[in-house]
């Protein structure tokens, strides 16, 4: 018995220290950054600048490669796969870690919690609550929620790719003020949009770079953005927690995470590049660009901040009755 003992806890020394040499080593060979959004969108567009950056830190490219499709599961399925050595690395977002696991159920093809270590959050998106004023009366949140309480039903809002952080947004929204409003489903943002800007809906959530736009033009009202603080491309615009409700904060986020057995000093030798990167000016100007707030985490404080967004958004998908799964 103690022989075999002794043979264990050697073999397990060995193994250890066969890990310790190779996050030494770390990175000695390209990195593969796999983003389950097409090139172009924002998700994407993220990833590239933040990898340009960690590239530059680690010594070593950062390729980025697409691989979009089934609500972001072909991407993260394949991370979930690959090898636990820091060569493959994920940047998914609300959907994928939070979102997905109670929209698809048992349909889904990874398991979040149990097929990935936390890196590092990247950025995170304002999401505006915009009304267009020739269907929507309404000035003001408390008045939005005045006239819905008055003819419940009658409003509308666009909620476009069921269970998207834009239309979960609406159902936060709905379920923290008490309102019955009508969702109106879409396939994509694109064409909500259209709609609401022609007048065809009263409501929708955009990401702060669409809404903004619009605002400022005059097509849309700004009626409250759902984040901690007013954002700074629209001071004007006020927080919904200004009107009163309690425990509201909806964005749109991303970050990185690796399959999960990957050794803690290469993960740990991930995250400090990834905090580094978004700490640079230059990179936080082109975020700023794109209406993005940078994010940084370390990998400890992304782990709880995915198991959080889990818990509530799971609250609010069972109690809105939303479901993606067979």
């Amino acid at each position: 018995m103690r022989s075999i003992l002794r043979l264990s806890l050697a073999t397990l020394a060995l193994i250890m220290g066969a890990a310790s040499a190779l996050a030494q080593q770390y990175p000695n060979k390209p990195i593969r950054l796999i983003v389950p959004y097409p090139a172009g969108g924002a998700t994407d567009v993220v990833a590239r600048l933040v990898s340009e950056r960690m590239s530059e830190d680690l010594g070593q490219q950062i390729f980025v490669e697409n691989r979009p499709g089934a609500g972001t599961m072909i991407g993260a399925s394949a991370v979930a796969r690959s090898p636990a050595d820091g060569y493959t690395l994920l940047l998914g977002d609300t959907g994928t870690y939070a979102l997905n696991p109670t929209l698809y159920g048992a349909q889904l093809t990874y398991d979040p919690a149990k097929d990935f270590s936390a890196v590092c959050r990247t950025g995170r998106v304002p999401l505006i609550l915009t009304a267009n004023p020739k269907t929507v009366s309404a000035g003001s949140v408390k008045e939005l929620i005045d006239a819905a309480k008055k003819e419940p039903g009658k409003i509308d809002f666009g909620a476009p790719g069921p269970g998207s952080p834009i239309h979960l947004a609406m159902e936060l929204f709905k379920q923290r003020v008490g309102i019955q409003i009508t969702a109106i489903p879409y396939k994509g943002g694109a064409d909500a949009l259209n709609d609401l800007l022609g007048g065809r809906i009263g409501l929708l959530f955009l990401d702060a770079a669409t809404g903004v736009t619009h605002i400022k033009s005059g097509a849309l009202k700004g009626l409250g953005v759902g984040t901690d603080k007013r954002i700074p491309t629209a001071p004007d615009v006020p927080t919904i927690a200004e009107a009163g409700i309690a425990d509201f904060e909806a964005w749109a986020w991303n970050g990185i995470v690796v399959p999960t057995g990957t050794p803690t000093d290469i993960v740990a030798r991930l995250s400090a590049a990834c905090q580094k990167a978004l700490g640079q000016a230059a990179l936080r100007q082109k975020f700023a660009d794109l209406s993005v707030e940078p994010a940084p985490s370390s990998a400890e404080d992304f782990r709880a901040f995915i198991a959080s967004e889990t818990a509530k958004w799971r609250t609010v998908i069972t109690s809105a009755g939303v479901s993606l799964g067979n």
